[in-house]
């Protein structure tokens, strides 16, 4: 169904209340006999597991919802109950067995037997929830037993390894194992609702016992996350990392915050709540309702933590229309493409109101603040000393930051990859020309700190910036690859996955730099004195508020999330043991005193690559102060998002017309106003936000 039509139904009630009071919405199917499980599939529509009579064989089917209406795709099922996809595939179970439907092929679907009885370590007894692994295609199936307290278990099917690099598996046998059982979960009572949590663990609904379990896949450890939820069925994860738990005996969803929070009541006034499902607009959670036959659709807003995502009356438009850059061309001397890439801008903070702009390329250009200036001036060209090529796109000119008292030293600092050395990354500091005051001297660089020995050349970070302690803080990522395979982020003795603080108007002995002496790991065994903060993957932007000087960094997930973090002195941000709210890897742990969960997450069926931006404290755009602005750079959507402080928790993520390319970088000029940065073959590569 379309955003409009789920809008339209939320707003027709019933009576049955939900838990803030409000009736619950008119369902959005009526007339199915035992519906049990809802899942998306590849065509963005609905499709529902319909049991029909219990226990007459041949009268279960899958519908899908069209145009408000149950078809049937899959007849001649037994008592199919859950289902999910992966890719075109629908699995479904059914009894005993596990079923496989290829949703692409042309002509009536028909449903193949993927597992039966034989094929799984302990013979089931009644299968009944399934989830996929959207990375691996890995499948999770959980058997009820005999619905008791007995013979329960969670089987885990892992596909033959891909035939090439996140392709579709390759030909031969799945491996079957036995993930949960009572023997590895003592007091395991009926396995039912199943969920990812991130692709190391998964998450256990007990329908008998109430209780919601994680279990470690690596080693089938678990713990006990929440209980007193009798009946539990479904669970599902919403865009932003609040999870719900429906209940078939007691007609209820809950909802729990965020991961270390008690369940919430959301819902209530059904009469058997089954397995959930998001619906493609990610706003609201498709809700079977088993004995009323019926299909709801459930805000997924949790009382106590509604998020206002209502779009602002903001767009974006090109600035500076008129700008042409100089000594840039829209191709090369050979006749290729040549697309402008800035990535920096910012302001000197000397009262000239000049701005600043910095190309991937090593080119800084200089222009007044006026949307009708008509061409730069080069303040800096370092072309001849930055690597940079598409292949590897990470590396390059990275940052930029203006001594605090610029007018005083003359001093900028930036943040490049060296064209003659190999995965290395420097900080350096240029003057002023004393021939030419208008630009700074190539020949002034001084190196202040060498990251070397990297093994991989992505994950450089480069974002630089004075707090308001007149402090430089530096960023670089976790060295590169996937996963963190050096495991830097977790490693004090190292600045890879960091974000340091030092004192560039000062010298420790054999450093271009000194550490300040309230740094919190100064003095520490075997941790670096510059370090105010680590456990980060490869934040690619932070930026103070200017009004409350707080540090904010916009961390880029690795499988599944991307995050935003507030950042504190000494604050461990969890990678690579989290990856978000989320457990990573076979080391991840859950949510823990040693380390600090981001304020925000969103998952990547929104985005795959968070774009930092910052607070937004200037004077033309009144509604959008204290406002943190970021985008997602494969999404290409910008998002303006509001944290309140004494609630401790994000109160508003609302979007602003696309830009519809993809967002590089954002940057401030010196009244406080913000713009955003995009590749740009025609040199209109900066934009800003407009009423």
């Amino acid at each position: 169904m379309s955003r409009l039509r789920y809008l339209s139904l939320a707003m027709l009630l019933l009576a049955p209340p939900t838990a803030n009071g409000a009736p619950l919405p008119k369902p959005t199917l009526e007339g199915l006999v035992n519906p049990e499980s809802v899942a998306i599939g590849p065509d963005k529509k609905t499709y529902v597991s319909v049991i029909g009579e219990f226990d007459k064989d041949g009268d279960g089917s899958v519908v899908r919802v069209e145009d408000g209406k149950a078809v049937t795709v899959v007849g001649g099922l037994d008592d199919p109950k859950g289902i999910a996809f992966f890719q075109n595939w629908l699995y479904i179970t059914d009894k005993k067995k596990l079923l496989r439907v290829n949703v692409a092929a042309k002509g009536e679907l028909k449903a193949e037997v993927f597992a039966e009885g034989a094929k799984f370590p302990v013979p089931p007894l009644f299968l009944n929830d399934v989830v996929v692994d959207p990375e691996s295609g890995t499948v999770f199936v959980s058997d009820s037993g005999d619905r008791k307290g007995g013979g329960g278990a969670v089987f885990r099917f892992t596909p033959p390894p891909p035939v090439f690099p996140k392709g579709p598996p390759g030909k031969g046998e799945w491996k079957v194992d036995v993930v949960a059982d009572a023997k590895k979960i003592p007091g395991l009572n009926t396995p039912n609702g199943l969920a990812m949590d991130g692709q190391s663990h998964i998450l256990l609904a007990d329908f008998g016992s109430g209780v919601l379990y994680r279990i470690k896949l690596a080693d089938g450890s678990s713990e006990k996350l929440a209980d007193g939820m009798d009946g539990a069925d479904g669970l599902t994860w919403d865009y932003h990392g609040q999870l719900f738990i429906s209940s078939w005996k007691q007609g209820k969803v809950w909802g729990i915050p965020r991961p270390g929070m008690k369940p919430i009541l959301v819902a209530e006034g059904l009469k058997s709540a089954a397995d959930t499902c998001l619906d493609p607009t990610g706003r609201f959670l498709l809700v079977p309702d088993m004995k009323a036959g019926t299909l709801s659709a459930i805000p997924t807003q949790i009382p106590g933590f509604e998020v206002d995502f209502s779009p602002l009356p903001v767009k974006t438009d090109v600035a500076f229309p008129d700008l042409k850059w100089s000594g840039w061309s829209a191709e090369t001397t050979t006749g290729k493409p040549n697309p402008l890439r800035p990535l920096v801008l910012t302001h000197a903070g000397d009262g000239s109101n000049r701005v600043f702009v910095g190309t991937q390329h090593g080119v800084v250009h200089v222009f007044p603040n006026d949307q009708k200036a008509t061409e730069t001036k080069v303040f800096l060209d370092i072309q001849d000393r930055v690597k940079y090529n598409d292949n590897t796109n990470e590396e390059g000119f990275l940052g930029m930051a203006f001594h605090p008292k610029f007018k005083e030293t003359g001093a900028v600092f930036v943040f490049y990859t060296p064209k003659k050395e190999n995965k290395v990354n420097v900080v350096s500091r240029f003057k002023l020309s004393k021939t030419d005051p208008t630009k700074l001297d190539p020949a002034s660089e001084e190196q202040i700190i060498r990251y070397e020995n990297k093994l991989f050349w992505n994950h450089d970070g480069g974002t630089i910036c004075f707090g308001p302690d007149g402090y430089l803080y530096v960023i670089h990522g976790d060295g590169g690859m996937g996963g963190d395979p050096q495991e830097n982020g977790q490693n004090l003795n190292t600045l890879y996955g960091k974000i340091i603080r030092i004192d560039i108007d000062k010298k420790d002995a054999g450093k271009n730099y000194a550490i300040p002496k309230d740094n919190p790991f100064v003095g520490k065994k075997d941790a670096r004195g510059e370090i105010w903060a680590y456990g980060v993957r490869n934040v690619w932007r932070m930026s103070f508020d200017k009004k409350t000087g707080k540090l904010w960094a916009a961390d880029v997930g690795q499988n599944l999330y991307e995050e935003i973090n507030i950042i504190e002195k000494g604050g461990n941000y969890g990678w690579n043991l989290r990856e978000s709210f989320h457990p990573f890897g076979a080391k991840g742990v859950g949510v823990n005193k040693g380390m600090i969960d981001p304020i925000w997450e969103y998952h990547h069926d929104v985005g795959k690559s968070i774009t930092g931006g910052g607070v937004y404290r200037g004077k033309a755009l009144p509604e959008l102060d204290g406002y943190y602005l970021y985008a997602d750079y494969v999404s290409s959507r910008v998002y303006a998002l509001k944290y309140d402080e004494k609630a401790g928790r994000v109160t508003e993520n609302r979007s602003i017309k696309d830009p519809e390319r993809p967002v590089l970088s954002f940057g401030e000029d010196e009244q406080g106003e913000m713009y955003f940065l995009t590749v740009a073959a025609n040199g209109k590569g900066i934009y800003r936000f407009t009423k």
